[in-house]
C-alpha cells in the first residue's frame, strides 16, 4: 500500500503530462480523509514553491456532473495565481491534460466570512462581488476513471479558470434561476439554472465554508470561490471556442489552442 506522500509525488509527476492509474493502489474510493490529506501535501509543496493560493473551487455540486462521474457529494480545491487565464485568452495545448469546460458563478469575497456565521448570509454579507466564470477542469486520471477520493486527492480535478469583467454587487442579483449556457464554436453545448448549483451557488459557498472551517481554514477577504458547475461540462478539443452566458452577469470565453 502507498503512502500519502507517494501518491501526491505520483500526482504532481503527472502535470508533465502523462496520465496516470487510479490511485487504488493507496487510497479507498471512499477514503475522503486520505484523499483531502494528499491535496494538502500537494497544496504545501506548491506554496513552498512560490505558487499563490487565490482562493477555493467547489466541485460536483451540478447532479448533471455528479452523475458524469458517478458521485453522490461536492468536493473543493484550491485555486492558485496561475491557474487563471484572462478572459478572452488563449489556454496552450500543453497546459492540460484531457480538459473538459463547466460554467460557473464565482464570488469574490471583499470580508472575510465569520466562522461563526459560515450561512448563506454570512456568505452574502462577505461577498464583494459576482461574475460569470468558466471553470476548465483536469484530470491527471486516466480517461477520468476516478472516483471521489482520486478527484480529491487530485485538487478537485483542478485546471485554470476564467473570470469574466463585469462584476456584479450581490443585491437584487438573482442567482437561483439565472439561466446559463456554454457556447462551443457558436454553438449551444450546454444548458443550466443557477439552482443546479447545490440548490444556490451561495448555498454551495456555504457548504465550502462550513467545511473548511472543520478543517481549521477559513475564507478570506479578496478569496474567489468558484461555487460549481450549473449544468454539464463538456470535453474540449484543440482549436475550440467556448463562451458562457449568464443571466443577469453577463459573459466571458477563452479559446483553447489549436493543433500546430
Amino acid at each position: 500500500m502507498l503512502t500519502h506522500i507517494d501518491l501526491a509525488e505520483r500526482l504532481r509527476a503527472a502535470y508533465g503530462g502523462v496520465m496516470i492509474e487510479p490511485l487504488r493502489d493507496g487510497l479507498a474510493p471512499n477514503d475522503i480523509d486520505g484523499a483531502y490529506k494528499v491535496q494538502q501535501i500537494n497544496t504545501d509543496y506548491w506554496r513552498n514553491l512560490g505558487r499563490k493560493i487565490v482562493g477555493h473551487k467547489i466541485g460536483l455540486t451540478s447532479i448533471a456532473v455528479q452523475q458524469q462521474l458517478g458521485v453522490d457529494q461536492p468536493d473543493f480545491g484550491v485555486l492558485f495565481d496561475d491557474m487563471h487565464i484572462e478572459d478572452g485568452g488563449q489556454v496552450p495545448l500543453k497546459a492540460l491534460i484531457q480538459p473538459k469546460a463547466e460554467v460557473e458563478i464565482a464570488l469574490v469575497l471583499g470580508n472575510d466570512v465569520p466562522d461563526d456565521d459560515c450561512t448563506i448570509e454570512g456568505i452574502f454579507k462577505a461577498a464583494d462581488y459576482a461574475v460569470c466564470a468558466i471553470e476548465i477542469v483536469d484530470s491527471r486520471i486516466r480517461d477520468w476513471h476516478i472516483t471521489f477520493a482520486d478527484t480529491v486527492a487530485d485538487n478537485g480535478s483542478s485546471g485554470l479558470f476564467v473570470l469574466g469583467q463585469e462584476r456584479k454587487k450581490l443585491e437584487g442579483l438573482d442567482l437561483y434561476s439565472c439561466g446559463m449556457v456554454l457556447e462551443c464554436n457558436d454553438n449551444i453545448a450546454s444548458l443550466g439554472t443557477g439552482a443546479a448549483c447545490l440548490g444556490h451557488p451561495l448555498k454551495a459557498a456555504a457548504w465550502l465554508a462550513q467545511t473548511l472551517v472543520g478543517r481549521h481554514q477559513g475564507l478570506r477577504a479578496g478569496d474567489i470561490i468558484m461555487t460549481g458547475a450549473l449544468g454539464p461540462m463538456i470535453a474540449l478539443t484543440p482549436g475550440d471556442r467556448i463562451t458562457a452566458k449568464i443571466g443577469g452577469l453577463g459573459q466571458c470565453n477563452f479559446s483553447y489552442e489549436g493543433f500546430k
